[in-house]
């Protein structure tokens, strides 16, 4: 039998080697494993999917509602800070609507005053859409909602920060009911302003009822 000297055994050492690794890396993935590979990954999106839609619908709701209620803060805000009355205004826009503030009392929301646009999946509603508002109702003492948008299309801070209607301070509460008309099992929200001019958020599935959660 030949005897190899050191050389000869390294040589044949190292091509035993990179033939292995050839081998390895040619053989790849068959068919049954990327099969395999693709239906797991098919199960993990179909599962993740309808969570991500849910928490995607759940933000555009939330975001809505705060943009509603943020501009009601700040008209307050500018009515309290200028010492004046400032209103409130909603506008329709296409399919949706644009709610801002009448800085200069024109009864219009101009180019360089601060608007939203609420429009899209999260958009105002009218009466008679989300659940009823009996959990509200009773949290306010009974008192009953003026949806907005509806007749009245403006809300007016005076310079204390309170709601006036024709010139004194108003009792009423209003509502702005927020959600989709084609998407309803997402669920709604509710931004109430109180004739204090503080303002509160509520939340609710389809069927109800409704929470409050700022």
């Amino acid at each position: 039998m030949p005897v190899l000297c050191p050389d000869e055994e390294t040589t044949l050492g190292r091509s035993a080697t990179l033939s292995g690794t050839r081998r390895s890396r040619n053989s790849g993935f068959s068919m049954v494993e990327l099969a395999v590979s693709l239906t797991v990954m098919l199960i993990l999106t179909a599962i993740a999917v309808p969570s991500l839609m849910r928490s995607f619908r759940t933000y555009q709701l939330n975001d809505a509602a705060g943009r509603v209620s943020d501009m009601l803060k700040y008209t307050r805000f500018e009515a309290v800070r200028r010492n004046t009355q400032v209103s409130f205004l909603i506008q329709a826009s296409g399919a949706g609507w644009i709610v801002g503030v009448d800085a200069n009392g024109n009864t219009a929301i101009d180019a360089s005053e601060k608007q939203e646009v609420i429009a899209g999946f999260a958009t105002l509603l009218p009466g008679g859409v989300a659940p009823a508002p009996t959990a509200i109702t009773a949290a306010l003492g009974g008192a009953a909602l003026n949806i907005l948008p509806a007749s009245s299309t403006s809300v007016t801070f005076d310079a204390r920060g309170a709601i006036r209607s024709g010139g004194s301070v108003t009792a009423n509460i209003y509502v702005f009911y927020i959600g989709s008309l084609t998407n309803p099992e997402f669920g709604y929200r509710a931004v109430i302003l109180l004739p204090s001019g503080s303002t509160q958020i509520w939340t609710a599935p389809t069927a109800g009822p409704w929470q409050q959660v700022s």
